[in-house]
């Protein structure tokens, strides 16, 4: 059943900078549906990871609201955000935010281990996830040993474990070739069919194509486009 998990109503975000305010957004009024598969573009510095920061609670609206499960999230205590980003929100950054002192294997735990699942059952789904995403056979290794590319793919293993409602990710391709990219955005064509939400920043223009539609940023507006 489809049902409104996300929804923004007249968002506005600024900035003061020096002398001036720089305004990001203004009035965006967007509603993300469950299934939904869904492509945020826009040029570089038009404000992608601010917008799904904004989503993901990381940041606070300037004005607007942001409803999550038609809850006002501006009432919501930094204890409770905490608790809904690790029970309903996943975030695939862009920078991959590893842990640098755990391995692939303990990076990609982690959500479970917060959440207080047997330690064994975890390793296990784990393992299973870092094969998912072709990073198995360096599961053993800290994030200071692996690639760019590699980093990512540990990063988008961890943000799927938690099988959360809904899944941010800020250009989860970037660091990626072609043929593993397109294996990523498979398994977010498996997580559409789950019913989960999924707004994933891009500017490779293929993948981009293949969402849901599109929404696309440019001079402060916001607006959907079919794909």
């Amino acid at each position: 059943m489809t049902k409104t998990l996300l929804e923004t109503k007249n968002l506005k975000k600024s900035f003061k900078h020096k002398n001036n305010n720089i305004n990001l957004f203004n009035n965006v009024n967007i509603k993300i549906n469950s299934g939904d598969l869904v492509a945020l573009t826009g040029p570089s510095g038009s404000g992608k990871s601010t917008f799904l920061h904004l989503l993901g609670l990381l940041d606070d609206p300037t004005k607007g609201k942001i409803l999550l499960n038609e809850s006002d999230t501006k009432y919501f205590s930094n204890i409770k955000k905490d608790q809904i980003r690790r029970k309903n929100i996943s975030i695939i950054f862009q920078d991959s935010n590893l842990l640098s002192d755990f391995t692939a294997l303990e990076n990609v735990m982690m959500p479970l281990i917060i959440k207080g699942v047997e330690k064994q059952k975890t390793i296990e789904t784990a393992k299973k996830f870092l094969k998912e995403v072709k990073i198995f056979d360096r599961m053993n290794h800290f994030p200071n040993e692996l690639s760019g590319g590699e980093q990512q793919r540990v990063a988008i293993a961890r943000a799927l474990i938690a099988e959360t409602d809904l899944i941010l990710a800020d250009e989860p391709t970037g660091n990626l070739d072609y043929k593993t990219s397109e294996e990523i955005f498979s398994y977010f064509l498996k997580l559409k069919k789950l019913n989960k939400a999924i707004i994933f920043a891009t500017h490779n223009r293929e993948l981009a194509n293949k969402a849901d539609y599109k929404l696309s940023i440019l001079k402060g507006n916001i607006k959907r486009v079919n794909a």
